[in-house]
């Protein structure tokens, strides 16, 4: 089991490595998009000095890697390094197999970033991790008064800023846009899109609730004892989670009940163990906990 799933992590790796040199080489290098990170600088120097973009993109994050070893620890770099090397690869090799998708920089600032952004994604979600200005957050972190997400911020605003500088303003304007397209699909991949909706009910018909929950929906029910503050009394939150088409099933139930209840909803966007999902991705029968 356990090498099977070093082999399937390997495999991701692959993959996501994969997917990013084809955004690289379809959307985002021919159309001089520079989104940030160490690919954003090999796109640059590509353009001026034409220097390929996936050798660039080696010697840019060795180094890096090196330097960052003790904060990411034996097998991430191990993994990192893997991805890395394999970018760089990919990218060489797709560079004259695939066709230049578009040359409308809007459509390629789009599209670029939602495969660079799932490439990203599946590469972290495997254990890896994407390189580039994300060790060079870590290492400003550690030798300067920022915090990693002020790191990245400010690694990746120079890149774009260069960008601005070599090709033009509106460029590096797509550029941004890119970029901010990248960070949320990479959330997507890692998160999950949201299927499921975590309740919080506050009731003083809590026993009837629960059943009405198991009853009517097969759903487990948490409880937790939790205070007013205001009034200084105690009630019982009970957590639900349940499908999004469960939803107003559940509303109705609860206030079928109790009319002065109080719930709040929000999204849940991974949800592992019973009723959902495990965390190999099997879905196992709906039963009440």
């Amino acid at each position: 089991m356990r090498w099977r799933k070093l082999i399937t992590a390997y495999i991701s790796i692959a993959v996501g490595s994969l997917i990013i040199a084809l955004a690289l080489n379809i959307f985002l290098v021919p159309n001089k998009i520079a989104a940030g990170g160490v690919s954003g600088l090999a796109t640059i120097t590509y353009h001026l000095l034409k220097i390929p973009v996936g050798w660039m993109l080696l010697a840019l994050n060795i180094p890096l890697f090196l330097l960052s070893f003790r904060e990411l620890g034996g097998q991430v770099f191990v993994r990192s390094i893997f991805g890395a090397l394999l970018t760089s690869v990919f990218v060489e090799l797709t560079n004259n197999l695939v066709p230049i998708m578009t040359r409308d920089v809007i459509l390629a600032a789009i599209y670029g970033g939602i495969l660079s952004g799932l490439g990203i994604g599946i590469v972290l979600r495997a254990g890896g991790t994407s390189g580039g200005t994300d060790l060079v957050a870590r290492l400003l972190h550690k030798y300067f008064p920022v915090t990693v997400g002020q790191g990245l911020l400010g690694a990746d605003f120079v890149v774009i800023s260069l960008a601005g500088i070599f090709f033009n303003a509106e460029l590096a304007l797509y550029a941004l846009l890119s970029l901010l397209i990248t960070s949320k699909t990479i959330d997507l991949v890692q998160e999950g899109i949201s299927f499921a909706k975590a309740a919080f009910i506050i009731t003083d018909r809590s026993e009837e609730v629960t059943q009405g929950i198991f009853r009517e929906l097969g759903r487990g029910v948490t409880a937790l004892q939790s205070k007013g503050m205001f009034t200084g009394e105690e009630h019982p939150l009970l957590l639900c989670v349940v499908g999004k088409t469960e939803e107003s099933r559940l509303k109705d139930l609860i206030y079928d009940i109790d009319p002065r209840a109080f719930v709040f909803i929000t999204d849940a966007h991974e949800v592992l163990g019973e009723g959902f999902k495990d965390y190999g991705g099997k879905i196992p029968g709906k039963e009440a906990n």
